[in-house]
């Protein structure tokens, strides 16, 4: 749906040009969750503003469900547009129109329905939102959740086929985030839509993510499906957002297994091996002790997975790793 050849992008200050983005190649699939996530600064809301071009590229090619619309001009790129819905972190809902009328005002732009066809589609957007006894009301009588999904359905409202995410949720507290989120992964379920959002919490790419890229320093660094990007990050900069989402300090992590006696090693369950007795049987088999260090069980989208960090001591270690190699898990020797 979305194909990026060495598209890149800086910007002219005070007579120089400073890179946001380097020459970045990237595919994204016709009806994935895309998430790409980064700190301040890292180009994560340039790549996402190129892909309707509210940025202009510097260079390279972006091509869309197979149309090259790097060089669109105004009539065309405004046709192109109406098949880009996008929703902003702060809302950006027109605090003089009611609800009903901040949904309609993409449809009345596009000019192509009638009054009596703009008001059943408004009504139709608004029962997908959840938002049907509030048509009448102005944004300042809502919620931080409810402006969101009046965003969300003027986003939809022309029917796009992607939907862009500028850090939606960044503003809600975790309650509405979880409402929000849960509501993109049912639009993008039943409409097949592709949603590419930009993020810095690594808590929203689990929750509804089907693939993410890491940024740092106007670069990808790390590109892949969410569990294998989370369950086992490879760059330093994916490393710190997982800590960051698990309230861990990885040195404080590092002093406290320093006195542990054992062997350490780290263990990776996904799907049904999540709730095998794994560690029981490991343990009567080979005589060998455990302490659980640190743990999480969790979900990744529908998946269950789980992550233990153990000592073990005494019996036959070489034989509990071996028993653990032959599982469906995934072992790391820490120590």
């Amino acid at each position: 749906m979305i194909d990026f050849h060495q598209v890149h992008k800086a910007y002219r200050v005070a007579g120089q040009s400073i890179p946001a983005l380097q020459p970045t190649d990237l595919q994204i699939a016709r009806g994935e969750v895309f998430g790409i996530i980064g700190h301040s600064g890292a180009g994560k809301s340039t790549l996402l503003r190129l892909i309707n071009r509210l940025e202009e590229p510097s260079g390279g090619r972006i091509v869309i469900d197979g149309e090259d619309v790097t060089g669109l001009q105004a009539t065309g790129l405004r046709r192109f547009r109406q098949q880009v819905g996008m929703i902003f972190q702060h809302f950006n809902l027109l605090s003089s129109k009611t609800v009903a009328d901040n949904v309609a005002l993409p449809l009345r732009l596009a000019g192509e329905l009638s009054r009596a066809e703009i008001a059943r589609r408004v009504d139709e957007l608004l029962a997908r939102v959840g938002l049907n006894e509030h048509a009448n009301k102005y944004p300042a009588q809502l919620s931080g959740g409810q402006k969101q999904r009046v965003g969300i359905a003027r986003a939809l409202a022309t029917r796009p086929k992607i939907l862009l995410c500028d850090e939606a949720t960044s503003a809600l507290d975790p309650q509405t985030t979880a409402s929000v989120l849960q509501l993109l992964a049912q639009i993008n379920s039943e409409l097949n839509l592709t949603i590419v959002l930009i993020t810095h919490e690594m808590d929203v790419i689990r929750r509804v993510c089907d693939r993410v890229a890491v940024m740092d320093a106007g670069q990808i660094v790390e590109l892949g499906p969410v569990a294998e990007v989370f369950l086992h990050p490879q760059h330093s900069t994916t490393r710190r957002f997982v800590l960051e989402s698990e309230q861990v300090d990885e040195s404080e992590q590092r002093d406290d297994f320093a006195h542990v006696e054992g062997r350490i090693l780290r263990l990776t369950f996904q799907g049904e091996a999540t709730y095998a007795p794994l560690l029981g049987s490991v343990a009567r088999e080979t005589g060998v002790d455990y302490s659980i260090l640190a743990g999480r069980i969790d979900r990744i989208k529908q998946t269950p997975y789980g992550q233990l960090t153990l000592a073990l001591t005494g019996g036959d270690i070489e034989a509990a790793l071996a028993c653990f190699a032959r599982a469906d898990v995934h072992l790391e020797v820490l120590r």
